[in-house]
Parts: structure tokens; sequence; C-alpha cells
């Protein structure tokens, strides 16, 4: 068995963060459902489930045709009412033959074959390839986070730019009994990411996601890290020009950093082992830790250049 998903994450393109009653208003994207929030650890709201009907063929990193139908379950998300993310997942299955539409509407999330199921050929090609005619999650997890940003409820004002990433990943389950559930994670390039998970077979799909959604939301927040440090030391600007390009990100986005927080706990020793292994966290702390650092050298700066000129412009004695 095989399930496969993506997430696209994003600040939102609004100018403040969110009360949670303006997030779960945004979030409303099925009539009549009701969007699931909490307040803790931090402000988080999940919209109702979007399904999209597809049937198309599968993608096949051996240039195979199979038939896939089913619907694509997607979930809207805004954590901290600043950061919005579209969660896209499907389990594949082996199915016989084509069914009435009614068959697979009845089992949302699930997307069966029509024809035999190579799961390491369709994992291989979902997570490396890039035809456009087969089976995209990359479109239709991108239709839904941009409704979401397209909400009347944001003023398009954002505090600081950043790119949209992607995490697009498989989980397959553990072959032993014994084997422990593992993930690698590959930087395919500057904002896209892929995951192969391993899994036991008590693992359900949206507990699955979860993790995907949580690593994507922290990747995110590191990689936005990373630009914003990276374009601080390749420009040459004045002090309060880079108090300035550096302040927001600790305003608006330092405290959202709560890796494993929403993990579901059979799932938990996954994000400790990344934990040691790229060690997202000590990059985090790391890239937060030299930008204080070079907001108060700033300020101790224009500190010193104030009370240069107020000792200047001070009357002579008589």
């Amino acid at each position: 068995m095989l399930t496969v998903g993506e997430v696209h994450t994003s600040l939102l393109q609004h100018s403040t963060a969110l009360a949670q009653e303006q997030s779960a208003e945004v979030l409303s994207l099925v009539e009549g459902e009701a969007v699931l929030t909490s307040r803790r650890p931090s402000l988080y709201a999940v919209s109702p489930d979007v399904r999209t009907g597809v049937d198309c063929w599968l993608p096949s990193a051996k240039k195979r045709q199979l038939r896939g139908v089913g619907a694509v379950v997607t979930r809207a998300i805004i954590t901290g009412g600043r950061i919005g993310q579209a969660s896209s997942v499907i389990q594949v299955v082996p199915g016989e033959r084509r069914q009435p539409w009614s068959h697979y509407l009845a089992s949302p999330g699930v997307l069966e074959t029509v024809g035999k199921l190579d799961a390491a050929d369709l994992a291989a090609g979902f997570l490396h390839g890039n035809a456009a005619d087969v089976l995209n999650l990359e479109a239709i997890t991108g239709r839904v986070l941009d409704g979401v940003q397209m909400s009347d409820l944001l003023d398009r004002r954002p505090p600081l730019r950043a790119a949209r990433t992607r995490l697009r990943w498989t989980a397959r389950i553990a072959e032993r009994p014994d084997q422990v559930s593992s993930a690698v994670v590959t930087v395919d390039s500057p904002t896209l990411r892929t995951v192969e998970l391993v899994v036991g077979p008590q693992d359900v799909p949206a507990a699955v996601a979860g993790l995907c959604e949580d690593l994507a939301l922290h990747d995110w927040l590191l990689t936005m890290l990373s630009a914003v440090v990276e374009a601080a030391v390749t420009r040459s600007v004045s002090g309060q020009e880079h108090i300035e390009r550096l302040r927001p990100v600790l305003e608006h986005l330092l405290h959202l950093w709560l890796p494993g927080a929403r993990v579901d706990p059979r799932l938990r020793p996954i994000w400790d082992r990344l934990e040691q292994v790229p060690g997202f966290s000590r990059q985090w702390k790391s890239s937060v830790n030299w930008i204080r650092d070079q907001i108060s050298v700033s300020n101790q700066a224009l500190l010193r250049d104030l009370a240069g000129r107020v000792a200047v412009n001070q009357p002579c004695p008589r």
C-alpha cells in the first residue's frame, strides 16, 4: 500500500496576524462544514476537506501506463494567523476495473488503479517526475492555497517577502514488523523538497499527512530565515536598513518554531531523528542568534551616532 501527498506553504498576504475568528472565516471553503481550530501551543485552524475527483494516468518512472480513479482530499491550514498551507493526500490501492463515480466518492482520499499496481515505480515517478498529463497534486494543492490567498479578508500587504515552497512525499508500509519508521528528505530545488517515508501499518494516512505538514511548515520557516540571512550578508546597506530587513522575522515568525508539536506520538521518532541529522532546530537557533546579534550591534551603533550628534549640538559653557 502506498500513500502520496503534497504540501504547499507560504506567508499569508496580510499585514498582521489573523485573529482565530478571521482564520476560520478565510478557511470556510466548504459550505455547511465547520473549520477546526485550536489555540495551543499556537493558533491553528484547519479547513474542511476539499475533494477533487481524478481519472488519469499515474506517474511512472518506467513510463508505464496505469490508470487511477478516485478523490483527492485537500485541506487548508493557517498557523499562528501568519502561515498558510494547503495539503493534499491520497492512498493508492490496487483495483480491478473501472467503477461508477459513486463508488469512488464514497471513499474520499483513496485512489484505485485500473490495472496492476507497481508501488515502487509509482512512488519514484511521483517524487521525481514532472509530466503534466498524469496525477498532478501540485495543481490541485496550489489551487486551494491560491483560493485562501485571494480571500477578501487579506489586505495583500505582508510584512516581508517569502517564496512559496512545496513538499512532495510518499509513504509506504514497512516490510517487517520490527522495521523502524524513517524519512529521507531531499532538497530538490530552492522551493521543492521530496520526502520518502517508511511507516508502520498502524499509521493512518491522516497522521502521516500531519507529519508532512509540520515538516513543510518548519522547512518553510528555515528556508525563509536562510534567505533573509543570505540577503543581509551579501548586500551593503546602512545600519538602519539592515535592522529594517531583519526585524520582521523576529517580530512575526520567531514564535512559530514548534517542531513536532502537532505530530502523532507514533510518528514523533521520525521528527526526533530529523532533529539529529540534519538538525533543523540547530540551524534555526543559529540563524536567529545571528539576526539578534546583528540587530543588537546595529542598535548600539545608532545609539553611539545619536549620542555623538547630541554632544556636538551642546552649547559651549561660558
